[in-house]
């Protein structure tokens, strides 16, 4: 058994626990639940914006832990102050280290679209991440069959949230309903947790023309989103290159600063031709 194997094991065993626990019919009853969704799409494709998703997270099965007492209010109002585009809060326990409440808390300080990053195995996950305020989730193509894949798609559009679907490998690609709006390419291998920055680079042109893509995982420095940016992709997931420093909202902030001088100087340097040619 892989590691993917492993996780989504230990997920199902939980979703059928917090069934018993939590009907569908009292998750309904959440203040989130019949709250607008914030649509991701809308903000990633914002002018003023770059497109990062910031991650809140504490660890994870290939780092071990990353910032065990991180505290998801504090960090995730200083990443939209950075100047985030988008918040993604993993809400797995087992494998992460979160928990529902980290979302829940990233809800009621922030105005902004809020991924639930999780292992999405059971319809019932959906309505689950409806009632704790997520305007999106995630569904990953390699845990799903395509039957799956547009039944949960399908579900979540119905409750008025955005779906990311994220691959890794382009042969997936089959696998995607027709109206996919949210693309991701997940430079991290799900069996090994190996990480190939460069993977999300090669596939880009294999993409659908009408999906917003965005690239996840390995992305460690301004160049590196910049260079993503410029092969086509609209967002920027990222977790562990924020969450590993001491003040990940102060990191967050250096990053986007890096990364405004360097669209600048590529700016100046395309007009600066421009006038020579």
């Amino acid at each position: 058994m892989n590691k993917l194997q492993e996780i989504l094991a230990a997920k199902r065993n939980e979703v059928e626990k917090n069934k018993a626990l939590y009907p569908v019919k009292l998750l309904e009853q959440s203040v989130f639940f019949g709250a607008a969704p914030v649509p991701l799409s809308a903000y990633l494709l914002r002018e003023d914006l770059h497109g990062i998703i910031a991650e809140f997270k504490r660890r994870s099965p290939s780092r071990g832990m990353i910032n065990e007492f991180a505290d998801p209010a504090t960090i995730t109002l200083r990443y939209m102050q950075a100047g985030a585009s988008a918040l993604s809060v993993i809400t797995d326990k087992d494998f992460f280290g979160g928990s529902n409440k980290d979302l829940v808390l990233a809800r009621q300080n922030n105005y902004c679209p809020v991924l639930r990053k999780d292992f999405i195995v059971d319809e019932y996950q959906i309505f689950e991440s409806r009632s704790m305020g997520a305007d999106v989730i995630l569904l990953i193509a390699s845990a799903l069959t395509r039957k799956e894949l547009l039944h949960f798609h399908r579900v979540a559009n119905e409750l008025g949230m955005e779906v990311l679907v994220e691959i890794h490998d382009p042969v997936e690609l089959d696998k995607l309903p027709a109206d996919v709006r949210l693309l991701g390419v997940n430079s991290r291998n799900l069996n090994d947790f190996s990480v190939n920055t460069d993977h999300a680079l090669k596939v880009c042109n294999q993409l659908p023309d009408h999906v917003i893509k965005i690239a996840e995982s390995g992305i460690d420095s301004p160049e590196t989103l910049l260079k993503l940016k410029e092969a086509g992709y609209k967002g920027f997931l990222m977790g562990e290159r924020f969450m590993r420093e001491a003040d990940p909202g102060k990191a967050c902030y250096r990053f986007i600063k890096l990364l405004k001088g360097l669209i600048q100087e590529k700016t100046f340097d395309h007009e600066g031709s421009e006038k020579n040619n």
